[in-house]
């Protein structure tokens, strides 16, 4: 499991655009990436909206926010357009980066027990160091709480 105080694993993943986005190409910013179960939901809707809102207050830290779920480019793309979105969407189709930050989690909802992410987000240093590490977190009002990290950075 990750701790604070390792160094964030790095991944390459595409974008909305299928452009290959790397991790390690942001050393010098700090970054708030944050895991999500699936484009277009509702709880996953207002996350994103709320981390855009704040897209530019994030910039006047020097800090970028990335999003990754399961869903491939074209969704991300159809929910980037359909709500506004200016952050960074990546697409982890095999699950691999889910993996490496110990978000793909059996859960269980009405009995049902099923493989998915755990909401979650990793707020990262300009060095590349883990600071913050959240599993299980609430959609509203969390992209506020992980500015206010960051400022404390």
């Amino acid at each position: 499991m990750l701790q604070p105080g390792s160094h964030a694993p790095d991944f390459t993943l595409p974008d909305t655009d299928m452009e290959l986005f790397k991790l390690s190409r942001l050393r010098g910013q700090a970054v708030a990436l944050y895991f999500y179960p699936k484009d277009d939901t509702p709880g996953c809707t207002i996350q994103a909206i709320e981390f855009s809102d704040l897209d530019e207050e994030f910039a006047k830290c020097n800090a970028t926010i990335v999003g990754i779920s399961r869903d491939d480019c074209m969704s991300h793309a159809d929910f980037r357009d359909k709500h506004g979105l200016s952050i960074t969407l990546l697409s982890d189709m095999d699950g691999r980066v889910c993996e490496k930050y110990g978000v793909w989690q059996e859960k269980e909802k009405d009995g049902v027990k099923k493989m998915g992410i755990v909401r979650s987000t990793f707020v990262i240093d300009r060095e590349g160091i883990l600071r913050h590490l959240h599993y299980g977190v609430s959609p509203k009002g969390h992209a506020t709480e992980i500015l206010n990290l960051i400022k404390e950075l």
